[in-house]
């Protein structure tokens, strides 16, 4: 793992206020090095004043007219996709509006970002779900996770050889929950090539992922889809839009709105 001092993290800056209960914050990855030639995009959000709810292109999750930033709704204050997908459909459990539209996914490394009915966000571990069906009014699966419990590393990506490569670079895109329960989710560009190639899938490894959420003082994290599926946008107080696109588009995003009275 990438060490934590190594983490160019203080030079980021301060979280800046873009919206109420919304701050964002870029951050420099490394000094030199591999890490070097990428920004993480930080976004962090107070869920006591915002509401989280999953976005689709078509009713049934399918591929056609799949979902991507550019379906943004004009009351989102945040949007960005969400996890694994194979055959043009999401993998492993999915709820939306306290409705369950997929059972749970089953793995080792998989872990589910919910919001119960009183609009409380947590990540939840495979042996936990059980407990939460029938009471969430959202929930989406992804993997690998990259902090359980309280901020431990996973087994499974501590060493190579037990099920997730370590080694590969890609675009990451993690959502995390700090201690005081608000989100952060973090998204990494490439800045080589004088900042003409954003899209270009590198950046960190799953452990280096792991110790940016770490650092940014998530207790629990996991990764979304990456690579070139990985986009996010901002809605920023003027109204205008920050965008980081990418080529693929999903079949479900998760978007961020004002919670109302």
């Amino acid at each position: 793992m990438l060490a934590l001092a190594q983490l160019a993290l203080v030079a980021g800056g301060l979280w800046r206020p873009v919206q109420p209960g919304v701050w964002q914050r870029e951050i420099r990855m490394a000094p030199n090095g591999a890490l070097s030639v990428v920004q993480a995009i930080a976004i962090r959000i107070d869920p006591t004043v915002v509401s989280f709810r999953l976005d689709t292109a078509t009713r049934d999750f399918g591929m056609r007219g799949a979902w991507s930033i550019d379906r943004m709704p004009a009351d989102a204050l945040v949007a960005l996709n969400t996890g694994q997908f194979a055959t043009g459909r999401p993998w492993g459990w999915l709820v939306r509006d306290g409705v369950e539209a997929q059972p749970p996914g089953t793995g080792s490394v998989a872990m589910a970002f919910v919001v119960d009915s009183a609009g409380t966000p947590a990540l939840v571990q495979p042996d936990d779900i059980p407990g939460w069906r029938g009471r969430v009014n959202l929930a989406f699966q992804s993997y690998p996770a990259l902090l359980i419990g309280d901020g431990e590393v996973p087994w499974e990506i501590r060493e190579s050889g037990r099920g997730v490569d370590l080694e590969h670079r890609d675009s990451r895109l993690a959502i995390g929950v700090l201690g005081d329960g608000s989100v952060v989710v973090v998204l990494t560009r490439y800045t080589g090539l004088g900042g003409t190639a954003p899209t270009l899938p590198w950046g960190p490894t799953v452990p280096e992922m792991a110790d940016v959420m770490k650092s940014l003082g998530a207790r629990r994290a996991l990764l979304l889809d990456g690579g070139v599926s990985s986009q996010l946008a901002v809605r920023r107080r003027d109204g205008s839009v920050q965008r980081w696109e990418n080529w693929r588009s999903v079949p479900v995003g998760m978007v961020i709105v004002p919670a109302r009275p």
